[in-house]
């Protein structure tokens, strides 16, 4: 084997595999997939069937099979077994344990220098900080962005090949016994810990615990590098025994530490650092002054004077820092464009994760890429965008602006359209911006070509107010909802009222990528927008008008109907329509079960199945109804009876019907609080969005939407003066204020006005005074560190919606579906 080709025999032979067919063919194997979304090349592909709480891969390996994948290692038997001959597949106990083997098996052929890096924070800032530092003079391998998981090390510790003179690998845990199944894989000779926090405390018994279940990826480390000022960590690191058998390297601000830190002195954008290292005096400076950058900075500065670089190398390097792009935006551009920026991180490994975000956007037909010279890859230049043009037209892109002069050098590599510029200046004196038009843009640059320049000409123009949607937190929680059902339970998941004030298509694609089954909204013309911004999956519309039924049949939208007028109007709509016999309309039967809103009562359950039957142009889908208190305990004796009238309902329709008919009654609450009543179908609205509304639940939700504005005045309103309209806040004493830019019709409701809530403003707590404007607010700064221009925080993970929502006497839903569509949307990938 050649450490990056591996054959199918020699796979198996590693990873311990039984190979199903006697005359299996031998396939040479380059690539491993886990993720049957992001299939590139077939060829020299293995696909490892994982089976998680988030699904179950077996599921796809006949999709893969058409898509010409031959290998597979699994741990259940397709059933599509004998139609596939020319394929190979290696049973195995655990595919998951399995890749892990492989992976741990490929980290053994390399004999060189590896970092391994954990913590709570800062793995990923520190991983890339190194790579820049360490990269001007080694060919340095590293985990893409955040692949520090029991998936993301082993599929980062493959990319290992003889080029390599580093790697830096980081490694995160959520619950114990999983570091040590990290540290095969890794194997690491230095190990960083970056410190300890309070991520994933739920799952441990205590800090300690935790910290110890980290410094298992460090047992065979020849040194540790940590900070001795966090004392919880060096006392478990003391009483671990680990020190029996490595050595450390620490740094803080006892005179004892490897690296002692004298004094740190913050200037307007930089930080100087001083420090005794081997008893010499030695500094160097940062462009950062925050405290989680400095703090990860020394972290890099010791692992460079452990590793033997001289100060004035460091020196030099340190200040030349750049910031790390942690996310993916996605935001509307001009002329009805996507922009998805990722402008301040170019290398070959993010290109490929980028493109897949790329991919996930159904809007347009058009995708085209602005990308720069792709910077430190230690590369072939030749090699280099030859590999970069393959994958663009593997990933279906349509056009590239590329700038930069290895770029341009290397154009004729690309078949695709393509226009290629030197320098960024060059390209933003001479393209026209117009030609940009309805398409899906990529941004992609490396920090030094400024490509933030381009962003700001391509974002559409909105007022600074700005509601940010995590994509990571969406589908965490769908995930979470997922892992409560069983693998048979279909998701229907609610984007009707602008996906609760969070987007409509830009949720859709998401959820779309992720395979939920069932979309459902409010109205017909949600569903129609849809439609053309590429949404192919079934959608339900709940709220079926008069004149909408045509629309709905014409773009395969999937009415509910409960009543028997709705039924005569589709009736109607499909004689007029000349539906042929072979694509019956298919529809969701909503029964009433003692909300007493919409629905069939059940003594209409007779009439309705026989108008029903009469149609062969009409198909029932499912069959659902709304419970009136699912998240209310002192309610749970009425939704009982809403459960068991909603079977016996359902019972009698299904029973007239020769084929599967979904039925559902429970939404995020429900789903949590009555798992015997999930029966085929669930549908997951407000959960899905991170709001849980029962009180004291262990399911944990993360976070999806914050809504944040900027402070665009301050003003000192003297004693006796009023602040807005009314004069409802007089001044008792001479106070400073701050005017914000979100009014009521941003969402912000005027209830919350007169001292009924507080904004948070760097960190602190800032009433809002006086009664809130159409366009705008007042907010008392008194003892606040701000000044014009800072964020002001209306809700966040750390500033609760459901505050606001109390404050108002309503729910979350109603604040979140209220935020104005002038209130500009980013979406952002991790």
């Amino acid at each position: 084997m050649l450490h990056n080709i591996y054959s199918s025999r020699e796979i198996a032979e590693i990873i311990g595999a039984r190979i199903l067919a006697k005359n299996a063919p031998d396939i040479e194997i380059k690539d491993i997939l886990v993720d049957s979304r992001r299939l590139i090349t077939p060829d020299q592909c293995v696909f490892f069937a994982l089976i998680t709480h988030r699904g179950n891969g077996h599921k796809y390996i006949a999709d893969l099979y058409k898509k010409g994948v031959r290998a597979f290692v699994v741990s259940q038997l397709p059933s599509q077994l004998s139609d596939m001959t020319d394929a190979v597949f290696l049973e195995v106990d655990n595919s998951l344990v399995a890749l892990q083997k492989l992976t741990a098996k490929h980290r053994s052929f390399f004999d060189i220098p590896v970092i391994g890096i954990t913590g709570s924070n800062g793995k990923t800032i520190i991983k890339e900080w190194l790579y820049q530092l360490l990269g001007t003079d080694k060919k340095v391998i590293r985990s893409p962005k955040s692949y520090n998981s029991q998936v993301g090390v082993p599929l980062s510790v493959w990319q290992l090949n003889s080029e390599h003179e580093l790697a830096i690998f980081e490694a995160g845990i959520s619950e114990p016994e999983e570091m040590q199944n990290l540290q095969k894989i890794i194997k690491p000779n230095i190990g960083i810990f970056t410190n300890i926090g309070q991520a994933h405390d739920e799952n441990f018994i205590n800090t300690q615990q935790k910290i110890g279940e980290k410094l298992k990826l460090f047992t065979k480390v020849n040194t540790l590098i940590y900070n001795s000022d966090q004392k919880e960590l060096k006392e478990v690191i003391i009483k671990s025994g680990i020190l029996s058998n490595i050595s450390t390297f620490c740094w803080g601000k006892s005179a004892e530490c490897d690296l002692e830190i004298l004094h740190i002195e913050k200037e307007e954008k930089t930080s100087q650092i001083r420090g005794i290292f081997n008893e010499k005096e030695l500094s160097i400076s940062i462009p950062f002054t925050d405290n989680a950058s400095i703090e990860n900075a020394i972290h890099c500065w010791a692992t460079m004077l452990f590793t033997g670089y001289n100060q004035k190398d460091i020196s030099e390097r340190m200040m030349a820092l750049t910031p790390i792009a942690m996310r993916l935006e996605l935001k509307e551009g001009i002329n009805n464009c996507t922009i998805i920026n990722d402008a301040y991180n170019s290398d070959f490994n993010s290109l490929g994760i980028a493109l897949d975000f790329l991919n996930q956007q159904n809007q347009h037909r058009s995708k085209m890429i602005i990308l720069s010279d792709i910077l430190q890859s230690g590369r072939n230049e030749v090699d280099l965008y030859t590999e970069v043009a393959a994958l663009l037209e593997q990933k279906g892109v349509d056009e590239i602006i590329g700038i930069g002069p290895a770029i341009s050098r290397q154009g004729e590599k690309f078949t695709i359209k393509k226009t290629f510029f030197t320098t960024t200046e060059a390209f933003l004196q001479t393209y026209p911006f117009g030609n940009f038009n309805h398409q899906s843009i990529l941004l992609k640059g490396a920090r030094v070509f400024e490509f933030e320049q381009i962003s700001r000409i391509l974002q559409q123009k909105l007022h600074e107010t700005v509601m940010e949607i995590n994509l990571d937190a969406l589908v965490t929680n769908l995930n979470t909802y997922k892992s409560l059902l069983s693998p048979d339970t279909r998701i229907m998941a609610m984007v009707k009222a602008f996906s609760y004030g969070s987007g409509g298509f830009e949720i859709a694609n998401i959820l779309q990528f992720h395979r939920v089954d069932y979309l459902a909204v409010a109205y017909a013309d949600e569903g129609v927008e849809l439609r053309k911004a590429g949404i192919s999956m079934p959608i339900m519309v709940m709220s079926p008008e008069e004149y909408a039924f045509e629309t709905m049949i014409r773009h395969q939208l999937e009415p509910e109907i409960f009543s028997f007028r709705a039924l005569r109007l589709l009736e109607k709509a499909i004689k007029r329509g000349a539906i042929p016999q072979n694509k019956p309309v298919k529809i969701h039967l909503k029964l009433d079960t003692g909300m007493h809103r919409l629905g069939f009562d059940e003594s209409e359950i007779d009439n309705l199945l026989e108008r029903l039957k009469n149609n062969p142009l009409i198909y029932v889908q499912s069959v659902f109804s709304h419970l009136a208190g699912s998240d209310k305990p002192d309610l749970d004796d009425f939704t009982h009876e809403q459960i068991d009238r909603f079977t016996r309902m359902s019972d009698r329709i299904i029973s007239e019907f020769g084929h599967e008919v979904f039925r559902h009654i429970l939404n995020s609450a429900g789903i949590i609080r009555f798992p015997s009543a999930h029966f085929n179908m669930v549908r997951l609205g407000i959960g899905l969005y991170g709001i849980n509304t029962i009180q004291q639940d262990g399911h944990k939700l993360e976070n999806v939407a914050s809504l944040r504005s900027v402070i665009s005045q301050i003003r000192t309103v003297k004693k006796g003066n009023s602040v807005s309209y009314n004069r409802s806040f007089i001044a008792e004493e001479d106070i400073k204020v701050g005017i914000v830019s979100i009014g009521y019709a941003d969402g912000l409701l005027r209830s919350l006005g007169k001292g009924n809530v507080s904004l948070l403003v760097n960190d602190q707590l800032a009433p809002v005074i006086g009664d809130i404007c159409m366009d705008m607010c007042v907010i008392d700064l008194t003892g606040v560190d701000a000044k014009e221009g800072d964020d002001v925080i209306i809700f966040n993970a750390i500033h609760p919606l459901e505050k606001l929502s109390k404050a108002a006497h309503t729910i979350p839903y109603e604040i979140l579906s209220r935020i104005s569509r002038r209130v500009k949307r980013v979406y952002y990938h991790e």
